[in-house]
């Protein structure tokens, strides 16, 4: 008798340990689902709060927004082939607005950095189609990093130069050189970034094809303006070309990240 109880009991916790994997093995989907859903909202909102980032910290540059706050004169930022006489006269009266493009570039590092990254493992999330697009994006936005963080030093530098100068020097003129290179540079390792980020994303099923084309387009755009960097620096108005290339980033950017956040795709 007792052992025909004893056989009930193993019987019954046997069943109940099945039930119970049952029921785990059906949970795991589910957690698995509503993690990918976060974290594909944390990629959108990184993405879209970063273009908003850039684009209120290229406002200060404008002479108008500046004036407006407070922060400027009303004079536009010089161009890199605008005389040293014009681009001290610039950051010596509008020290407040390069202050604050500055200091916003200490939010662009991070959700840069955010954005690729989290990214990288969205799409390795989702199958892995795509991830080595998302490696490249990653390894090109931490190059990006590194030498936005030596165009904005070196922007700090140029100002903190012109305090008090009644004329530029040459150790101005070489600081400001270095600032412009600097740019040139990270033109190649933003459009690097802008194709990774695309290709991985359409890879994914995350944007549409139009995004891609997009991605691709202005990415090619940066790396192009990028191959001409001395004459970039130089004020060649080869620039352009690399303006258009960081205007269609801020547009993919906006885009992709409202889709993500939407949950599309």
């Amino acid at each position: 008798m007792n052992d025909l109880r004893k056989v009930a009991q193993v019987s019954t916790d046997t069943k109940s340990a099945i039930g119970g994997t049952r029921m785990s093995e059906a949970a795991t989907p589910a957690v698995a689902a509503g993690n990918r859903v976060s974290t594909t909202r944390i990629v959108g909102g990184a993405a879209v709060a970063y273009a908003a980032s850039v684009i209120a910290q290229n406002a200060m540059f404008d002479g108008g927004v500046a004036k407006l706050l407070g922060l400027g004169d009303g004079t536009g930022a010089p161009s890199y082939g605008d005389p040293l006489g014009v681009v001290l006269a610039y950051h010596a009266a509008n020290r407040g607005a390069v202050a604050v493009a500055v200091g916003l570039e200490a939010v662009n590092l991070p959700l840069l950095l955010l954005f690729v990254t989290a990214l990288h493992g969205l799409v390795q999330r989702r199958g892995g189609a795509g991830t080595d697009w998302s490696r490249l994006a990653v390894a090109a936005g931490a190059t990006l990093s590194a030498l936005f963080a030596l165009v904005i030093a070196t922007h700090i530098a140029v100002v903190l130069a012109a305090d008090g100068l009644a004329e530029p020097t040459p150790a101005f003129e070489l600081i400001w050189q270095l600032h412009a290179a600097a740019f040139a540079l990270a033109l190649p390792a933003l459009g690097a970034t802008f194709i990774g980020a695309a290709l991985a994303t359409h890879a994914s099923g995350l944007t549409r094809p139009w995004q891609r084309l997009l991605g691709v387009a202005g990415g090619s755009l940066l790396i192009l303006a990028g191959t001409g960097n001395l004459a970039i620096a130089d004020g060649s108005p080869l620039l352009f070309v690399g303006v258009s290339g960081l205007a269609a980033w801020l547009v993919w950017l906006v885009v992709t990240g409202l889709r993500l956040i939407r949950g599309q795709g």
